[in-house]
């Protein structure tokens, strides 16, 4: 898994266009987690816009505590710290609009530096024709109305062959690579995502969602589709996802219980493993 594009932090600074996301960065070889490091470099009172970026991590963090596969020198692994952000309405639709917002900055990012389209799996995961290529976690911590402090966690696949993702993958995952069929600088990948993201949780903090609501809409691939959710302690719902509520919720409207019942209501799902429904 040779990468002709190390990383390399002048070479990531020197395109790099923010005011604050990355003047304060942190490139290791290896780390067990790039968003651990990150919520402890927050707690120690690291500023807003530190990033920390990991050739290859031991640990990589998923959702729901899965592991994220992070083979080294190939690959986008970085945590960006958010804090002290002015915000316009209440500090929880600003907290259920981070995750949505930076999946929808780095699918942004991704097209405007390689021309690759992606779309977004409601809430947060990155996909091309139903595979995924990355995802977003993001961490609180010392929450606050006066200072919540909010890891935001990247991971990508870039530069990675399909044929090197384990087995369980093979099926599910791709990267940037296999879709494009060239090598690509991950230097000038993260200048770019760290200069969008910035932009869009501004935007956030200073507007509301209402943009982003749209743009992520316009995106979001889970919307019009037949679901399954899983909600945890083996509960789950089946239904379609008909849109995206002003806090960010995905509206599913659930399957009658008979062809000749009427419609249920539409449900307001704040969390949960979605599953798209091939039909």
């Amino acid at each position: 898994m040779a990468d002709s594009f190390p990383l390399v932090l002048d070479d990531i600074r020197s395109t790099l266009s923010s005011a604050s996301f990355g003047h304060r960065l942190h490139l290791h070889q290896e780390l067990t987690s790039t968003n651990t490091e990150a919520m402890s470099l927050a707690q120690a009172g690291a500023v807003h816009g530190t990033v920390v970026i990991a050739e290859s991590q031991s640990s990589g963090k998923g959702r729901r505590t899965r592991n994220w596969f992070s083979p080294p020198g190939v690959n986008v692994y970085c945590s960006i710290v958010v804090r002290g952000m002015k915000r316009v309405g209440p500090l929880s639709e600003w907290l259920s609009w981070v995750p949505l917002t930076s999946a929808l900055a780095v699918s942004e990012a991704v097209q405007n530096t390689t021309g690759i389209p992606l779309a977004l799996k409601w809430p947060n995961d990155l996909l091309f024709h139903e595979r995924k290529v990355g995802g977003i976690l993001c961490e609180s911590a010392h929450m606050s109305a006066e200072d919540p402090v909010v890891v935001i966690g990247i991971g990508l696949n870039v530069n990675v062959p399909r044929t090197a993702f384990p087995e369980d993958l093979h099926q599910t995952a791709t990267s940037l690579f296999d879709i494009s069929g060239r090598l690509l600088d991950r230097n000038r990948l993260i200048a770019q995502l760290l200069t969008e993201l910035e932009q869009e949780i501004e935007e956030l903090s200073a507007h509301g969602p209402d943009r982003l609501r749209i743009a992520y809409t316009a995106r979001c691939h889970t919307l019009g589709r037949h679901v399954r959710l899983l909600l945890g302690e083996d509960r789950e719902l089946r239904g379609t996802a008909e849109s995206i509520s002003a806090d960010g919720a995905l509206q599913v409207r659930p399957f009658p219980v008979s062809p000749t019942a009427p419609p249920p209501p539409l449900l307001d799902i704040r969390a949960a493993d979605v599953i798209h429904l091939r039909e």
